[in-house]
């Protein structure tokens, strides 16, 4: 089986923030407009979280036995769905399912970094944990600035659909250069 480069890690690592970003700016007006208190749609955004924080144990063992790239790439599948779920949902509910699943589809974090100590050697592993660290970061500071630029453009009637689409289509990319 191919392994991964420090480049498509980064890529992985990079769009997953990038979606998680993208959506940040819209998802509570969203939530608001499907009938949500403020407490309920923070709770929205914070259902992501706590599924990362729930699943990212469950796949790190699991990529110790089936391998870290298996996981990779059934996680970035899923952040596809999970944000094609996000531009479809038209009820608080599934607002709240859509995030769940896209929690729980990246939190692969722990993976990538795992995969980058097993490619690289001890010299360059504190590079490659390096790299994961610029992605986060690079993920964070984006996302939200194409999530403020695409929320207001609605998609058959969904606000904030066109950045979930966009981060959707970016996860597509990311697997089809994983593969």
């Amino acid at each position: 089986m191919r392994k991964a480069s420090l480049g498509t890690l980064f890529l992985t690592v990079f769009l997953d923030l990038l979606g998680f970003g993208l959506v940040v700016p819209f998802l509570p007006g969203v939530a608001r407009a499907h009938g949500a208190s403020d407490l309920v749609a923070t709770l929205v955004g914070g259902a992501f979280s706590l599924a990362q924080f729930l699943f990212i144990p469950l796949w790190g063992r699991l990529s110790d036995r089936v391998g870290r790239r298996p996981v990779l790439l059934w996680s970035i599948a899923a952040s596809a769905v999970g944000m094609t779920l996000l531009g479809l949902a038209g009820t608080l509910e599934m607002l709240f399912v859509a995030r769940l699943f896209s929690g729980v589809a990246t939190a692969n974090i722990a993976v990538a970094q795992a995969y980058i100590a097993d490619i690289t050697t001890p010299e360059n592993r504190a590079r490659g944990m390096g790299m994961i660290g610029m992605a986060f970061g690079l993920g964070f500071i984006l996302g939200p600035a194409m999530g403020a630029v695409l929320g207001p453009h609605p998609v058959m009637g969904h606000p904030g659909a066109l950045a979930a689409f966009v981060a959707a289509g970016l996860a597509v990319v990311n697997f089809a250069i994983a593969c």
